[in-house]
């Protein structure tokens, strides 16, 4: 292939993949290819992306677990900025996976890019004082278009890292930090969403 490795099926779920670009550097900087659609086409993956976004978030913050109702969308996110751990639970229905959630470290140094299919909810934690964090959509934002989950949910069980805290029964933030000391903030939606088993009324 070119410039872009794929990584297929990372953490035993079909279709999430982790883009790993070539770096090439030396004492000037460093130039890479952060997508390729001939490289991606190469690889089966025919995603026909139409928006960018970026956002800034400071140690601590997370955001999710979030998901598009009608309007879903396929993202590759990345962290040009500090570091992240980003996650993707899969809500594909009839999926055999569905409700597993696999993880992956997104920093600055490693350059690691995260796909993730419609389908799936994504969230992710900032580890680092800043984070600035980038990714592509296949669709255009549809207001109030958003679901959720609860970042905390035990039926779920996603293992955040640096987090110390007591689930208490509800997505609130309150008596968890990261070990440091640094509270964890969320905001006031994200800790009102339910848990997979009510959302889903299953």
């Amino acid at each position: 292939m070119g410039q872009i490795q794929v990584e297929r099926n990372v953490g035993g779920i079909e279709g999430l993949c982790v883009i790993v670009p070539a770096v090439h550097g030396d004492a000037r900087g460093y130039f890479m290819e952060t997508w390729s659609q001939r490289d991606m086409s190469e690889a089966g993956l025919h995603i026909p992306f139409v928006q960018d976004n970026q956002s800034m978030s400071v140690k601590g913050v997370l955001r999710g677990l979030h998901y598009q109702k009608q309007y879903p969308q396929t993202k590759l996110v990345r962290a040009i900025r500090g570091a992240v751990y980003d996650v993707a639970v899969d809500l594909r229905t009839g999926s055999n996976t569905f409700g597993r959630w696999h993880g992956e470290l997104l920093t600055e140094e490693n350059k690691r890019q995260f796909l993730i299919p419609k389908g799936f909810a994504h969230g992710f934690l900032v580890l680092t004082d800043i984070a600035e964090f980038c990714y592509k959509c296949d669709d255009f934002y549809h207001p109030n278009d958003e679901g959720g989950l609860a970042w905390n949910d035990p039926d779920i069980g996603v293992v955040w890292p640096q987090v110390v805290g007591e689930y208490t029964g509800s997505a609130s933030a309150r008596g968890y930090a990261l070990e440091d000391g640094t509270p964890l903030t969320l905001s006031d939606k994200d800790q009102r969403w339910e848990g997979i088993q009510r959302a889903f009324h299953f």
